[in-house]
């Protein structure tokens, strides 16, 4: 399946329609990586399939199934050396008191199980390399808790952990898993599936910061973490703004 150490890096990319996913497979392309970006709406990969050296896969990585089928696409196209589990999201902000079980459900599903089913389907493969790459992102969510963000919380801790367990257990395989902690990042869908379509309230949650993180700020991080020399290993990465100088403390002007 993988040819000698000349031939081009290969990753895969998951919920590469958008935001992070999409600024990541066009950084890697561009860098010379054959990406394969994989997300689950069709119509929002048309984009990424026009540009050069990116294979579109539509997979809902909630599904076993369909991540199989996925894992089968990759192989049959040569396989991959890297993994950038980018797929998740929040719903909500309900306090845990009062909030709804359903999306704490999704959450969980999507942030944990379906990283777990991406991961243990590519593992074989990603260890016949002898230098495989795994990145989760996660959030500072999976760090450092706050009021209204408990279902998150719950789910990026739960992706916190299985990143540290995956890099104690992998090590051995040479396999180098990285976790990159985004903070703050302006992109267009994930406050608004949040806040469920309420526009002016997802603008609000960037009114006044000084230039909040960008996609393509974190899709730098990413490929500049999975480009250094395998041996080196960035375990954590925490990402944020100047002006969200912690959770809790957020510089906003006006």
């Amino acid at each position: 399946m993988f040819t000698s150490e000349s031939s081009p890096r290969s990753a895969l990319v998951t919920g590469a329609s958008s935001g992070i996913g999409a600024a990541t497979a066009h950084r890697l392309s561009t860098d010379g990586w054959q990406v394969f970006a994989l997300a689950r709406r069709a119509e929002k990969l048309e984009h990424l399939a026009e540009q050069e050296g990116i294979i579109p896969i539509v997979c809902d990585i909630t599904d076993p199934d369909a991540v199989r089928q996925a894992y089968a696409q990759v192989a049959e196209a040569g396989g991959i050396d890297t993994l950038v589990n980018n797929a998740g999201g929040a719903l909500g902000v309900e306090t845990v008191g009062e909030g709804s079980v359903d999306d704490w459900r999704w959450m969980f599903e999507v942030n944990v199980l379906g990283t777990l089913n991406i991961t243990q389907a590519f593992l074989p493969m990603l260890r016949e390399h002898g230098e495989g790459t795994v990145l989760n992102l996660t959030s500072t969510a999976g760090i450092v808790s706050y009021e209204g963000g408990g279902g998150y919380n719950a789910a990026k801790f739960g992706e916190h952990g299985m990143t540290g367990a995956l890099r104690l257990e992998e090590a051995e395989h040479n396999i180098r898993v990285i976790e990159v902690l985004p903070g703050m990042v302006h992109t267009e869908e994930f406050s608004a599936k949040r806040l469920r379509g309420d526009a002016a309230a997802a603008e609000a949650v960037y009114a006044g910061v000084d230039k909040p993180l960008t996609a393509e700020d974190v899709a730098e991080v990413i490929a500049h973490s999975v480009s250094l020399p395998h041996h080196i290993n960035l375990d954590q990465i925490v990402v944020r703004p100047v002006a969200q100088a912690a959770q809790h403390k957020v510089i906003r002007k006006g």
